[in-house]
């Protein structure tokens, strides 16, 4: 029997997108990342979910499919908090929760940028292979999200 790795169960991956905040906060909605993040192939609402409840599956181009939902959302502080709670393979963890903050650049060489901070906390049970997998993920999708904002 081997041990599990210890590991910590949170990732943390940061960017500075050239572009303003009101350019880069636009393309933060769960039902939009398939718009930017080029791993997706699709992200649409969930029909029938609650009123009170945004879900929204992701299709991504592997074949994985995850419902997200949104926990908290704000235009003010310019963050979006979301859990998967659903996933087709299922997942090999119990839970995650995920923060994106985005942070207008006042002063300085980026002036005028917008910085985006990708966290992920995850339950115990998640190993060192989920963290190091999501830490990649966040990079890529930060970087396809530079792209995206540079195409427009």
């Amino acid at each position: 029997m081997t041990t599990p790795i210890p590991t910590s169960t949170s990732v943390t991956e940061s960017s500075v997108i050239p572009a303003p905040l009101a350019q880069v906060w636009h393309l933060i909605k769960l039902q939009d990342f398939h718009n930017f993040w080029t791993k997706l192939s699709k992200s649409e609402h969930v029909k029938g979910a609650s009123p009170e409840t945004d879900i929204v599956k992701w299709t991504f181009k592997d074949g994985t499919v995850q419902d997200v939902k949104q926990e908290e959302h704000s235009t003010i502080d310019h963050f979006i908090t979301y859990s998967v709670i659903a996933s087709t393979p299922a997942l090999t963890y119990s839970s995650v929760i995920s923060t994106i903050r985005c942070y207008a650049v006042t002063t300085g060489p980026n002036e005028g940028s917008t910085f985006v901070q990708w966290s992920a906390n995850f339950s115990s049970d998640a190993d060192a292979g989920v963290i190091e997998d999501a830490r990649f993920k966040r990079q890529e999708a930060l970087a396809d999200l530079a792209s995206a904002v540079a195409k427009k």
